[in-house]
């Protein structure tokens, strides 16, 4: 009587779905790591020791060159609280974070700041972390 079976186990091992996935993933982050960047802009901040923030309703950058900049549209000084009013609309908690490159003269980012208060939005100053 012949007790053998007829299923065999196969030992071998396909690697081919293992490359598929790993290649899905790589192109997955490479597609996704420029979203994550939320700078545009090339500024050097200054160093400081703090807890970053992932709430951002908009960003304010200023230039060495003392260029203003609401997320990557360029605004002119006197029409930023305008541009802010109009982008800050209708939020709930309304959130800027503040970009000043060093260098830059403590009273463009104090007007900056001015305009925040004035309108009731939370300011949030970016620096590099140490």
């Amino acid at each position: 009587m012949n007790l053998r079976s007829r299923n065999k186990v196969s030992a071998d091992f396909s690697m081919s779905s293992m490359t598929d996935i790993v290649f899905l993933l790589l192109i997955f982050f490479m597609l996704t790591s420029p979203v994550i960047t939320p700078e545009a802009l090339d500024l050097i901040l200054p160093k400081a020791k703090g807890k970053t923030t992932t709430q951002q309703n908009i960003a304010v950058s200023i230039t060495k060159d003392l260029q203003f900049y609401v997320n990557e549209e360029r605004v002119s000084a006197s029409a930023l609280e305008k541009t802010l009013k109009s982008k800050l609309v209708g939020e709930e908690n309304p959130t800027i974070i503040l970009r000043a490159e060093e260098g830059v003269p403590i009273e463009k980012a104090v007007n900056v700041m001015d305009i925040a208060n004035r309108n009731s939005y939370k300011i949030v100053l970016a620096v590099k972390p140490e």
